[in-house]
């Protein structure tokens, strides 16, 4: 069934839908009335409804149900992501959101080869943006996950250190691998920070564990800065009972 995210609550048992999604339930989608298209209200809440009323200006729908959306984790996870070359940040966005993350951050550090100038990231960030929602619709989450402004390394670390989960991907870690830093633990708030094609320089990963983050192994083999994330995001979300 085709949804939509909106920025409200039923009103008299009605919602409407305006702007881009409205034009294509309308034109693409070629919905009439009768058809049946759940809306979201970003807070968790799903509303199944029937439309009555469609044009490429305005879509009025009329709730018949109201359900928490099945597709949200109760696991909070901020992705905290160094960016990477080309497009291998909007491919990682998109699997984030599809896997369970709240949130992702980009930082820039030290190795980091793309260096965009401010112009350029508010850009990218809009496009970010929209991936996260696209892809929120398609894999059923109840909200669309925040991307947040890119940061600094440091305020990232910050940042990170706040959940009660915090880990730090480092190349170089020998002795705790991610599976003995969450096993066991009850997962409610937590911080992943992976780094760029060239890893975290040495005094990144000083900074980051002396800023209160744990350094985790993800094994013997040496993951892609875009696959690293994702294959911790899902190890978190199996190990919490969300995957």
């Amino acid at each position: 069934m085709p949804r939509f995210f909106i920025q409200a609550k039923p009103e008299a048992g009605m919602l409407s839908i305006e702007g881009e999604d409205a034009c294509h339930i309308a034109r693409v989608l070629r919905m009439k009335p009768g058809d049946s298209v759940t809306l979201c209200d970003s807070a968790g809440m799903d509303y199944g409804c029937v439309v009555e009323e469609a044009s490429p200006e305005l879509v009025r729908c009329r709730v018949l149900e109201e359900t928490v959306s099945a597709g949200e984790p109760d696991t909070e996870v901020t992705l905290y992501m160094a960016l990477p070359k080309a497009d291998k940040f909007e491919f990682i966005v998109q699997k984030a959101v599809e896997l369970g993350v709240s949130r992702v951050v980009p930082f820039l550090s030290a190795r980091c080869v793309s260096r965009p100038d401010e112009k350029s990231l508010r850009r990218k960030a809009g496009r970010w943006r929209k991936i996260a929602e696209e892809a929120a619709k398609q894999c059923g989450r109840g909200r669309v996950p925040e991307v947040a402004d890119a940061v600094p390394f440091r305020e990232a670390v910050a940042q990170a250190s706040q959940a009660k989960t915090a880990l730090f991907f480092y190349e170089c870690e020998r002795e705790t691998p991610l599976r003995g830093a969450i096993g066991g633990r009850r997962l409610t708030t937590v911080s992943l920070m992976g780094g760029p094609e060239g890893g975290f320089a040495l005094e990144e990963a000083g900074q980051a564990q002396a800023g209160g983050l744990t350094s985790v192994s993800l094994g013997k083999r040496i993951l892609r800065c875009e696959t690293a994330p994702l294959a911790a995001l899902a190890v978190v979300m199996y190990e919490s009972g969300n995957l």
